[in-house]
């Protein structure tokens, strides 16, 4: 199973993320290299290319689900991973060219780190396409549930018949805790989805006090001592979530916390 997230510490990436990043790296090396031949540097405008695709994809994102937030702290707060890809490329390509027609001596070395960054993140972004887009049925790792019964993930897709969405979580994780209240109300509202709540490697006794504490009433509460369903997956960081359709088949993968916002995003492909 290919393997979808690192988790550092207490912090988890997608992979996604460290593409993004090396591919940024290297756009930085090369402009330094062409840039110093010309005494130009560069890598002031590519961190401010950077900052405008990553605001714009933001600013995108937020007006697309503007119902789905509060207010203004959380639209300002991102780590629901609620970004527009295509926007973010868009506004970040507009900002790019005009960047190269307003500083014409920075144009061989910043269209090099251009190219350079964008080629290797098409490249592996694409072949990442590809092997995502591969058969991955859903695990079929051993999970007990709170009245300790053995269950498995394909056993309650055959009995609903609906989509699935797989919430890998833990009580010392804080982002598994601020996003379960958004669960707990889309879960009341979706009778057309089937919701699981896969606790990783902590005891029954422990979840129930933990459950008592916050109030929070959530069906499918299922235990995985082994964190089986992580290695299956290839998805080591928490909150990870998994978005299976009818037929088992896995369409989506959120890594970190989800915002209502994110969480109707990843809905939307499963409808």
């Amino acid at each position: 199973m290919l393997q979808q997230s690192i988790a550092i510490g207490p912090m988890g990436f997608s992979l996604h993320q460290l593409l993004i990043g090396f591919a940024f790296m290297l756009a930085l090396l090369v402009g330094a290299l062409l840039g110093s031949r010309r005494h130009v540097p560069v890598s002031d405008t590519l961190f401010t290319l950077l900052f405008v695709a990553i605001l714009g994809a933001r600013l995108v994102f937020v007006v697309r689900y503007w119902g789905e937030y509060d207010g203004l702290l959380d639209r300002l707060d991102i780590r629901d991973g609620g970004f527009d890809i295509l926007g973010g490329i868009l506004i970040g390509l507009a900002y790019a060219s005009w960047s190269l027609w307003h500083f014409p001596r920075q144009r061989i070395p910043l269209s090099g780190a251009l190219l350079a960054g964008g080629f290797v993140w098409s490249l592996a972004a694409g072949s990442m396409l590809l092997m995502e887009q591969q058969s991955r049925p859903l695990p079929k790792a051993p999970l007990i549930t709170l009245d300790g019964d053995p269950i498995n993930l394909p056993q309650i897709s055959q009995t609903s018949q609906q989509p699935l969405v797989v919430n890998l979580w833990a009580s010392w994780c804080p982002p598994c805790i601020r996003e379960m209240p958004v669960f707990e109300e889309v879960q009341r509202n979706e009778a057309e989805i089937t919701f699981v709540f896969i606790n990783q490697g902590e005891s029954p006794t422990h979840i129930d006090a933990f459950m008592n504490k916050h109030d929070f009433t959530l069906d499918n509460v299922w235990l995985d001592p082994r964190n089986a369903i992580g290695q299956a997956t290839g998805a080591h960081a928490m909150p990870t979530t998994l978005f299976y359709d009818a037929d088992g088949q896995l369409v989506n993968t959120h890594f970190g916390e989800l915002s209502s916002a994110t969480l109707q995003r990843s809905l939307e492909r499963l409808r």
